[in-house]
């Protein structure tokens, strides 16, 4: 091997490397090949752990961090106006209750509160103060006003400030002033503490996974937020002071009337059975003013969730269909390319490659290579070992690539693909799987997200209400059940302060959850229970023009033997025919053969096509029509999937206009390969859109070589 050449691994990270080939002699007189690194890689290797960009000595990929690059400011986004609105609730509300009112006791909900000392009262303000300021500072971080290093360690320190001083009035409270059971409990006010404390705890440490992500070097500092993503945040936002001002309103005009009970924290809980329809019946206004108030702030409130709920909907879809479903379709493309031969003899080689050793290894170069069935070693002249001259075999030197200590994986079966119909094909099986796979695990993920809020509330709302009403479990699954289908009979509610204030907290998480729930039902059972019905409708009481037709276009089997009838009818016809002495020659095949090669529509097939003497011509006379038609594909909304035969009639039309390989080269116009990375089928626009473009860049060829030929005429002319 000449020592001035390269050999690129890849190493275990998936990154390529090159290994410079040195050429030593041994003791024996032979030489050795020996393989060093550049100097480069060996300083990648000693970068320093407080490197910023660590990907490749860590082995990390870009595309795995996508949720720490965009979920998790959107969720931290989400959840910080929440935690203010409990903080708002924490500050506002006194924390300890008396339960017994003038010699009766009473629920908890409208027990009487007393005054907490001051250092609570002040040190609540200041966390309520730095809370605001954090979702400030992050508000700022996504309009791009203050820069990112500065403005998320400012948020994640000061919701960090806030979670501290929360924790500790509240741990200093049941320390040193807790209430004297049983006449005295917490009110929700302190539960509302306990809960704005998580959930700055939580956004902060989400906000620094985002942060640890940015050091290494995984993505920009700068965020792009696309418009549901930017409507998220607002309508978030908007939601919460609708949520909190209603509950301020609706307080002070019970408490003006003389009702008791309807402080802040009752209030807020009214407002937000109201918008989430549930309609517990357990807290209700009391006086006209209040009843007439209740019009326009549910439509409002309702109006606003359903914003809401739209946007974590589209932003789930996009950030789905974005990293999920294009990860799974690309790694199953590579898969499926890897597994693809296009003739036996290849079949048989690989097969040979895959169950044994091969009689002619080839190495390599700058390719994926599988450490379990190749090495590293240079090829021999013949496929026998040369001998020394004393008659024993020349040991060569080869170095192998290191195992670990694995299972021998089961090689998958390779795929003959011989034909580029068959390319198609396997392409178009690839993305009906992955829609499968898309809705299936959509419908998963929503059943487990609503198992785990059905389960785990019930838990929270047993523990809390076990003492105040005597829930069991399954009375708290039925409560939770009912209240996620916003049925709400009203015979179950929260009475205690600890199930009021997680009840505020759940109901806002599950609703989203169980709406996107529906929408993944919708997607696979109820869209196959539609499409079943609609089907047993076309057969019985809707019957449908052409469903036969289609019923045997759908199948091969049934259309072969359709044809085999037909076949063996028509020869009957021309043995009938011939003894009457009728003619029957080629003139009527042929008649017969081009009345078949009509299209439906009126516009000639391929095969009249190509047996036209002027077919620029007839091409020319199409491409409107067909530019016409597939803008209608593009705008009708709905993903459009052609078949490989009008494939094969656009690529006609796309190349009839091209005079030469270096233009058709150059424009990259029909050179692709259906399973590889420039698969027209895998394009962002859709099939529709990418054939819409390269008709059209074929009429624009087409009208400059019109003018190019009439110039030439004028030309000639003179």
């Amino acid at each position: 091997m000449p020592s001035n050449t390269h050999l690129s691994l890849p190493s275990d990270d998936g990154d390529t490397r090159r290994h410079v080939p040195s050429s030593t002699v041994s003791s024996s007189g032979q030489h050795a090949i020996r393989f060093t690194e550049p100097r480069r890689d060996e300083a990648v290797r000693r970068e320093k752990w407080w490197g910023i960009n660590l990907s490749r000595r860590k082995g990390y990929r870009k595309r795995e961090w996508w949720f720490a690059s965009t979920a998790i400011p959107l969720l931290a986004a989400t959840f910080g106006p929440l935690a203010n609105v409990l903080s708002i609730s924490a500050l506002v509300t006194n924390w300890r209750m008396h339960l017994q009112v003038n010699g009766k006791i009473v629920a908890e909900p409208y027990g009487v509160p007393f005054k907490d000392p001051e250092w609570c009262y002040w040190i609540n303000a200041a966390s309520l103060i730095c809370g605001f300021i954090g979702n400030f500072f992050l508000l700022m971080n996504f309009t791009q006003r203050i820069r990112y290093l500065i403005s998320l360690p400012a948020t994640i320190v000061l919701w960090y400030i806030a979670t501290g001083m929360l924790t500790a009035i509240t741990i200093c409270m049941e320390i040193y002033k807790p209430p004297k059971q049983p006449l005295e409990v917490y009110t929700q006010g302190y539960w509302y503490a306990v809960m704005a404390a998580t959930l700055y705890f939580v956004c902060s440490m989400l906000l620094m996974i985002n942060m640890v992500g940015f050091w290494r070097g995984f993505y920009p500092e700068t965020f792009t937020l696309t418009e549901p993503q930017r409507m998220l945040i607002v309508q978030t936002m908007l939601f919460f002071l609708w949520l909190a001002g209603g509950g301020a309103i609706f307080s002070h005009l019970e408490t003006s009337d003389g009702q008791e009970g309807w402080s802040f924290v009752n209030a807020l809980y009214f407002c937000d059975v109201t918008i989430l329809t549930v309609g517990y019946g357990d807290l209700v206004p009391t006086n006209d003013i209040t009843r007439g108030l209740v019009f326009p702030y549910s439509v409002g409130g309702i109006i606003m969730l359903g914003l809401v709920i739209s946007s974590i909907y589209k932003f789930a879809t996009d950030l789905g269909n974005d990293k999920v479903i294009k990860k799974h379709i690309n790694k199953v493309r590579s898969r499926t390319l890897e597994r693809t031969v296009t003739s036996s003899i290849e079949l048989q080689h690989r097969e040979l490659g895959v169950g044994g050793p091969q009689t002619n290894p080839r190495l390599t170069i700058s390719g994926p290579m599988n450490p379990i069935k190749r090495t590293i070693a240079p090829r021999s002249s013949s496929s026998k070992e040369k001998q020394t001259s004393t008659g024993q075999k020349r040991p060569r030197l080869r170095r192998v690539v290191p195992l670990h200590p694995i299972a021998w994986p089961r090689k998958p079966r390779l795929l003959l693909l011989r034909e580029e119909k068959d390319r198609f094909d396997a392409m178009r099986s690839i993305q009906r799987s992955t829609t499968r796979f898309k809705r299936h695990s959509a419908l998963m993920l929503s059943i487990c997200a609503f198992g785990i809020l059905w389960a785990v509330g019930a838990i929270a709302f047993w523990q809390a209400e076990k003492e105040t009403q005597g829930m069991t479990y399954f009375q708290a699954l039925y409560f939770c059940y009912v209240s996620l289908l916003t049925i709400g009979y009203g015979d179950l509610a929260p009475k205690s302060t600890a199930g009021r204030a997680f009840f505020v907290v759940w109901s806002l998480v599950a609703v989203p959850t169980m709406t996107l729930l529906v929408s993944a039902l919708g997607d696979t059972f109820i869209a196959g229970f539609s499409k079943a019905s609609n089907r047993i409708a076309d057969f019985t009481v809707l019957p449908q023009f052409g469903i036969w037709r289609s019923i045997v276009d759908n199948n091969p089997w049934l259309q072969r033997w359709l044809g085999r009838k037909e076949e063996r009818r028509e020869r009957r016809e021309r043995k009938r025919k011939a003894k009457e002495g009728m003619p029957v020659g080629p003139a009527e095949e042929a008649t017969a053969d081009e009345s078949r090669d009509i299209v439906v529509d009126g516009s000639l097939s391929l095969e009249t096509l190509a047996n036209e003497r002027s077919v620029e011509a007839i091409f020319a006379r199409h491409l409107p029509t067909t530019i016409k038609r597939v803008a209608d594909d593009l705008k009708s909304g709905e993903p459009k999937y052609y078949t490989y035969e009008e494939w094969v009639g656009f690529t006609r039309l796309i190349r009839f206009t091209v005079e030469g390989t270096h233009e058709q080269n150059e424009e990259s116009l029909v050179e692709w390969d259906w399973i590889g990375e420039d698969s027209p089928m895998m394009g962002e626009d859709g099939e529709a859109g990418f054939v819409l473009d390269r008709l059209l860049e074929s009429l624009g060829r087409l009208l400059r070589k019109r003018d190019e030929s009439e110039r030439a005429e004028e030309v000639e002319g003179e």
